[in-house]
């Protein structure tokens, strides 16, 4: 990240747009939503399963607001059985290059977790 302070500004102000990002992906699971749709294509109980400890009513919450924002597309697959599958869209992949800075930077500067960190 370069630092560019404003004409008139204080170097040391608050990056808004770090902010933001942070108080967005640093909400619990959205951040490791995005990580696992990563891999392609998947059904709500798949996620369920990928991500232990989430409950199926936050996991709801957290997948309607990254549809919301566009980083991620909710598709109804016909049935039967009637199925949803969630993926990302072009705004959310664009986000997988910084996650996997980020991930690459705890792998080498963070103690690991020993549940593994999801």
């Amino acid at each position: 990240m370069t630092v560019r302070p404003q004409v008139g500004g204080d170097a040391r102000a608050c990056d808004g747009g770090v902010a933001r990002a942070f108080a967005f992906l640093g909400k619990r699971w959205n951040g490791v939503l995005l990580g696992t749709l990563a891999n392609g294509p998947a059904g709500f109980a798949e996620l369920s399963r990928a991500l232990p400890g989430i409950s199926e009513s936050v996991l709801s919450d957290r997948l309607g607001e990254l549809a919301r924002v566009g980083l991620v597309s909710r598709t109804v697959r016909e049935g039967p059985p009637l199925g949803v599958s969630y993926q990302l869209t072009e705004r959310g992949a664009a986000l997988l290059p910084a996650l996997d800075a980020l991930a690459r930077w705890a792998h080498e500067n963070l103690p690991a977790e020993p549940s593994g960190g999801c």
